[in-house]
């Protein structure tokens, strides 16, 4: 039966050239990040989320933003043109990045269950070792793409791949945490130590840089381009899409640490906190599985119209929470934030795509990617700052987003619906 699996799962993962290519084995080694991530997540929920009173709680979480998301926010921006120099060793970024989730996570496995001092420094290592991941990955999968996809498919195919494994890892989590409160975090040592060595699996292409440049991210030209043919825009619409996903990543940071201490304190709909988080928790998944799904319809042309879309669902969901709020409008709020951020996320690839020449395109990749993780940073600090009050929190988000939809939709009407933006010039 595991065999039979196993052949079922390459025979998807390597659809539509993705085996000849190379891409099967990405996808492969992204699901096994995923997996890892989700053990790391639910031992560290446990100890300083659930077991103790949400008082508590908030302190611990407080301390955690403080010691690990501080940092990071200052790390974060030099993360991306850091990798971005060191275009000949990505399968070994991405293979130390497993390394060091797998030591830091064994070493973590024997801390954990006093939620010491000692537990934050480590998550702060595990969580720029993943945002590190995540930055190589999304610049390695135009190496990778097959003819017979589109960027946007292929980038579409890892996440739900993604998803899948959190599912899974979610389940092999719990289980693992009914032994003892270190054991997720031993079985994230193994499944990161096997992600080690598929990473080395990668093609020899994925280090191959060979024309490439560093792409500069902003709407105008400016100051004299170098000798050496520095992008100096990337185009009005992919300015647009970045500036409207990194607000949708905003939203899920926000919405991450705020609904998860209300709730605590005030579950919804007479439910018992945990089977409201749990509800609310599978919504979001739903909706970002939706959004990978449906980005393997999206066509290119209408990218700008798809994230504009996007802020334009998200806003009115977190509109509807802040007048009834409640337990069908929470699960909504969750749902249309997961699937939003998805697919803009998708829209703003197909974007990079077509309007970044390949020369920069990986460099584009990287910049964006770091970007969007340092907005999910500042979404989280906000939520967690906010007094516990549903119409205060709810209403600020749909500001938010409103004012962001605007500056969208005038950048939208600018740029024109027939696909006719200005072109990116290298020179």
């Amino acid at each position: 039966m595991v065999h039979g699996t196993g052949r079922r799962i390459r025979r998807a993962t390597a659809a539509e050239g993705a085996g000849e290519s190379g891409l099967a084995k990405l996808i492969e080694l992204h699901a096994i990040n995923s997996f890892g991530d989700m053990l790391i997540t639910i031992a560290l929920a446990s100890t300083i989320f659930f077991s103790v009173p949400t008082g508590e709680a908030r302190g611990r979480v407080a301390l955690y933003l403080l010691i690990t998301m501080a940092p990071f926010a200052l790390l974060a921006p030099v993360i991306g043109p850091l990798l971005d120099r060191l275009p000949h060793g990505r399968r070994s970024a991405m293979a130390m990045s497993m390394l060091a989730r797998a030591v830091l996570a064994w070493t973590m496995a024997g801390v954990v269950a006093t939620g010491g001092l000692a537990l934050y420094p480590e998550a702060l290592g595990v969580l720029v070792a993943s945002k590190a991941y995540g930055v190589v990955r999304s610049v390695v999968v135009p190496r990778l793409l097959p003819p017979q996809l589109s960027l946007v498919k292929a980038n579409s195919r890892v996440t739900l791949a993604g998803l899948l494994a959190t599912l899974v890892a979610a389940g092999v989590g719990g289980l693992l945490h009914l032994i003892g409160p270190g054991w997720p975090l031993r079985g994230a040592f193994l499944v990161f130590v096997i992600g080690t060595l598929m990473a080395f699996h990668l093609p020899h292409k994925v280090d191959s840089a060979k024309g490439e440049v560093r792409a500069d991210l902003h709407a105008e030209p400016h100051g004299p381009t170098s000798a050496k043919g520095v992008l100096r825009t990337v185009g009005p619409s992919v300015v647009l899409a970045l500036r409207g996903v990194a607000t949708l990543r905003w939203l899920v940071g926000f919405l991450v640490m705020f609904l998860a201490f209300l709730i605590r304190k005030d579950p919804v709909g007479g439910l018992p906190e945990t089977a409201a988080l749990g509800l609310v928790a599978a919504a979001a998944g739903v909706g970002n599985a939706l959004g990978s799904v449906f980005g393997s319809l999206l066509r290119t042309r209408g990218s700008e119209a798809t994230v504009t879309a996007m802020l334009l669902l998200a806003t009115a969901a977190t509109t509807a929470t802040a007048l009834w709020y409640g337990l069908p409008t929470v699960i909504a709020v969750a749902a249309a934030a997961g699937m939003a951020a998805s697919l803009g996320k998708l829209a703003l690839d197909a974007l990079i795509q077509r309007d970044v020449p390949e020369a920069v395109r990986t460099s584009a990749f990287a910049r964006s990617e770091t970007l969007l993780q340092l907005c999910w940073v500042v979404g989280g600090v906000v939520g967690i700052s906010l007094p516990l009050n549903a119409a205060l929190g709810m209403w600020l988000a749909a500001v938010v987003l409103g004012v962001m939809l605007l500056l969208t939709f005038r950048s939208l009407l600018r740029v024109g619906l027939r696909g006719h933006a200005a072109r990116p010039r290298v020179a």
